[in-house]
């Protein structure tokens, strides 16, 4: 199968994560950037699949980690297939862009204007079950530290983010 394009986007090496996706030019909000594609599968299959994928990447540096996507109650997408070019697609606490599930296709879709050059980040959008095994590394302002779904952002302990707060400042000055 053909890669996914997307006029929006160009792939290359990220600050956030391994690789990520970048404006190739102005994208105004609300538009759709590129489909999150892959293998359709049983959730019990998806559930399977997450735990292998996360066993795979655990020893690799900068690997990407789980590609399973929820479509509805009955499907996961498995977007680890190489034509998913939207997988490049990283996490940030503070993302410009969402994803929409629309006629059972899986959407990335500008939530403000981004500007070209600008790195593409979604709110991958984790339940709280293991967020311990899912640390985020987007360096926003309001990052919680893990990738995790905002609605249990306040369940974090404080003392938790104090920690990994003091951690990346030691970390940026052995820059």
């Amino acid at each position: 199968m053909q890669k996914t394009r997307s006029p929006f986007l160009v792939i290359k090496k990220s600050k956030l994560h391994g690789k990520g996706a970048f404006a190739t030019k102005n994208i105004p909000k609300k538009t759709k950037v590129i489909e999150y594609v892959g293998e359709k599968i049983k959730r019990k299959e998806g559930d399977r699949r997450e735990k292998l994928q996360e066993l795979k990447a655990k020893n690799k540096k900068n690997a990407g980690v789980v590609y399973i996507f929820e479509l509805n109650n009955n499907y996961d997408i498995d977007g680890s297939v190489v034509w998913n070019t939207a997988k490049y697609i990283n996490h940030s606490c503070n993302p410009n862009c969402e994803t929409d599930i629309i006629k059972n296709h899986i959407w990335i879709i500008a939530i403000k204007n981004i500007k070209k050059g600008k790195e593409l980040t979604y709110d991958y959008g984790y339940d709280i079950d293991d967020f311990e095994k899912h640390p985020c590394k987007c360096k926003s302002k309001n990052c919680v530290g893990f990738i995790l779904d905002k609605k249990y952002w306040k369940r974090i302990k404080k003392p938790v983010r104090k920690k990994l707060d003091q951690n990346a400042k030691i970390d940026k000055l052995r820059i």
